[in-house]
């Protein structure tokens, strides 16, 4: 008799744009990052035909190896063929996603552990919601939402500053979250 044990994989997603925003999601260690990005996009609302990719990044949040919705002709894997199994290596691995590409914004996603399955659980999971999501697309000051696609007025009385945070930067310290992700556990 082969015995087959399922792992549960558990993330934390937070974002640069705002401090009180994160989600806790767990996936079976089967699940893809197809799964991943369909579980994003249902739980922020996002517009489902805009383009997305993950990266696997560094402990410095950099942009490593890249999985795209689209077999882009670049070799890159997709997110379709890629095994959540296959990518999480080690504790705290981090990825990015990548979902607004024209102003290059992204959530931060760190693994945060293993579990069991939970009996009568359906998976992929969000088990944790708190703030409200950042805006799937930017112009300017003006930011178009998700599943509303509502336009957030550009008045000056605004606070934002239309100005986000370079991923690409290895300077990290406009991200007060990444300091406290490891509070996730």
């Amino acid at each position: 008799m082969i015995l087959i044990i399922t792992m549960v994989y558990r993330f934390v997603l937070l974002s640069d744009e705002d401090d009180s925003f994160s989600r806790e999601f767990e996936f079976l260690e089967s699940n893809t990052l197809l799964d991943f990005h369909n579980s994003i996009q249902e739980e922020l609302e996002f517009d489902k035909s805009q383009m997305a990719s993950f990266f696997l990044a560094s402990n410095k949040w950099e942009k490593e190896e890249e999985f795209t919705l689209l077999d882009m002709g670049i070799g890159s894997a997709t997110m379709e063929e890629t095994l959540l199994e296959d990518i999480i290596i080690n504790k705290n691995q981090k990825l990015l996603y990548l979902f607004d590409m024209f102003n290059n914004r992204a959530l931060y996603i760190e693994f945060t552990g293993e579990d069991d399955i939970v009996e009568g659980r359906e998976y992929p999971v969000c088990t944790n919601s708190r703030g409200a999501p950042p805006k799937q697309i930017t112009f300017g000051k003006g930011r178009v939402g998700g599943g509303t696609r509502s336009v957030i007025s550009d008045d000056e009385d605004d606070d934002d500053s239309g100005i986000y945070f370079d991923t690409d930067n290895e300077d990290m310290s406009g991200f007060s979250n990444i300091d406290n992700i490891d509070d996730y556990d």
